[in-house]
């Protein structure tokens, strides 16, 4: 059951300069009411910045942002954050350290005109959503880190707003709080039904936490669309890289139908998917997804190589492979193969991907 009403989000011809710097450079977005969007981007390509602007932090140097049928930044309008109707949680959990888990959950509260009584009851339920039932006495250095940020969701959450915002709220943490952490904010944000807008530079989490997904570079938006053709279909070369590959070759196309190719590399033949109109004779790079490679022979797409090295991955072993192409990392297979061994690596045309250079 749904905790509160959500508002769409739109960004529309945002742009914020630092001196000489464009942090966001017409920059346009629309997340729709209850829509789980993470952007995705290396450091400096605009996440936070915006996320600040919408927070209302930072004020935009032109562009609009819109919350539903209402203007909350534009030329000569910035309503400031505590009239937005947002909540945020922060990447440095942002606690007050003198004061307990109960009372900094509370202080979300103490604007708002709702009887003590009331105030004691959300504050307790928020808590023990989290996962923080009994702790609430407790002040931020008698918890851990993840409980911190626990103490962080809930004072975000026990407000109920139309939009909670997430600024790499999990990158302080080690990778098994992470893990945990990422499935209760996702199970919570979609429990109580606000919009959400997350960023992170983390692809696995980007993926895992996604209606859909934006991928930042330089302050634009180079695609923005579902965790699974964002995977599939990347819409240009930045896009594929920085959401994952294990090897990057360059050759020559020799043959293309439109959406496939074969890309001679070396006296290596490659066949790939390609969405970007490469013609026979042009210029190649070949990307490998990690889902490309497997250790098995076939008849066509198969490199003879070397091991390099060999990781235990718990599902099984990741290997790095040496080949007449160059080195192929995250090549998987359920039983690992010896440093040094020679070794067969078929090539999965549908998760290559060739883009003009």
């Amino acid at each position: 059951m749904k905790d509160v009403q959500a508002y769409s989000v739109e960004i529309s011809g945002a742009q914020k300069n630092y001196g000489h710097l464009a942090a966001l450079d017409d920059f346009n977005l629309r997340i729709e009411p209850g829509q789980f969007t993470v952007l995705l981007g290396p450091s400096g390509s605009g996440k936070s910045t915006l996320i600040r602007a919408i927070a209302g932090i930072e004020r935009l140097d032109a562009g609009a942002i819109t919350f539903g049928d209402r203007s909350i930044a534009g030329p000569g309008l910035h309503v400031p954050p505590e009239k937005r109707d947002l909540a945020m949680v922060f990447q440095d959990y942002a606690l007050w350290p003198h004061m307990s888990a109960f009372e900094n959950v509370e202080y979300a509260l103490r604007r708002r005109k709702i009887s003590p009584e009331k105030v004691n009851s959300r504050v307790e339920e928020a808590l023990e959503r989290v996962g923080l039932a009994g702790k609430g006495k407790n002040y931020p250095f008698q918890l851990s880190g993840g409980e911190q940020q626990r103490v962080a969701l809930a004072r975000a959450v026990v407000g109920r707003p139309s939009l909670l915002l997430f600024d790499e709220p999990l990158s302080n943490l080690d990778a098994d709080l992470r893990e945990r952490l990422r499935v209760e904010i996702a199970t919570l944000t979609r429990e109580i039904g606000s919009t959400a807008l997350y960023i992170t530079h983390d692809q696995s989490e980007a993926f895992a936490l996604a209606d859909q997904i934006g991928v930042l570079k330089s302050g634009k938006l180079q695609q923005l669309d579902t965790p699974e053709k964002i995977y599939r279909k990347p819409a240009n070369r930045f896009v594929a890289a920085f959401t994952g590959i294990s090897g990057s070759f360059t050759g020559k196309v020799t043959s293309s139908d439109g959406k496939n190719v074969t890309v001679q590399i070396g006296n290596v033949q490659i066949e790939c998917k390609s969405s970007t109109g490469l013609k026979v004779g042009d210029d190649a790079e070949v990307l490998l997804r990690p889902s490309a490679t497997s250790i098995e022979a076939k008849k066509h797409n198969t490199l003879s190589g070397t091991v390099l090295d060999v990781a235990y991955r718990g599902r099984g072993y990741e290997h790095v492979i040496t080949c007449e192409l160059g080195v192929i990392s995250g090549v998987y297979a359920s039983e690992p193969s010896t440093r040094g061994d020679k070794i067969d690596i078929y090539v999965d045309p549908h998760n290559c991907l060739a883009f003009a250079i």
